[in-house]
């Protein structure tokens, strides 16, 4: 397993050179002991992870809590997760890399505060890419709350006729994934 830092790439393939073809993305927080409504008074921290397809510049589809699967049934978001309570991954995105339209050259992973948290209130967030088998191969972890409401976690992209992902970590003032499709743009 590999430990990435911001900004870091990895090659999308197997120990042999053989190209990965199914992964899954999983991202996992904990809310910090004073959020939500136990500690604060507020609504519990609801983080929300979203894949965005890009063909170019522009918008293909999205997986996310309300559209679990991309048209092309690539891209499948496996459920949501109100709280982020319990071990392990929060909220997990399958990709079949086979099925990803042609078109389509990039998928950048994101999670937002539905409620509106900045994501200072959340602690232990991670994004980590594992195999079908969910055999970690990379894991990202996102050190220090940032004062936004979101934060682009990671992408995938197509370089010729490969796959590589890249850590990001970049927060973005965002609630609703929706409304976050013009400010991924500096991230593709």
């Amino acid at each position: 397993m590999i430990e990435l830092t911001k900004g870091q790439e990895i090659v999308l393939a197997t120990e042999d050179d053989e190209p990965l073809t199914r992964l899954r993305i999983g991202l996992g927080w904990d809310k910090e002991r004073t959020a939500g409504f136990i500690g604060s008074g507020a609504p519990d921290v609801d983080l929300d992870v979203t894949a965005v397809q890009f063909a170019g510049r522009q918008v293909f589809d999205l997986a996310m809590y309300n559209n679990l699967a991309t048209r092309d049934g690539s891209t499948v978001h496996l459920g949501d997760n109100l709280t982020g309570r319990g071990e392990g991954d929060d909220e997990v995105v399958t990709v079949d890399l086979g099925r990803v339209y042609g078109r389509v050259d990039t998928i950048v992973f994101m999670v937002t505060s539905y409620q509106g948290h900045t994501l200072e209130w959340i602690r232990n967030a991670y994004c980590r890419l594992a195999d079908d088998q969910d055999h970690e191969l990379a894991r990202f972890t996102l050190t220090g709350g940032l004062p936004t409401t979101g934060v682009v976690m990671a992408k995938i992209f197509r370089d010729g006729e490969t796959w590589r992902m890249r850590a990001l970590g970049e927060g973005i003032a965002v609630k609703i994934p929706t409304d976050a499709l013009d400010a991924l743009q500096p991230f593709l």
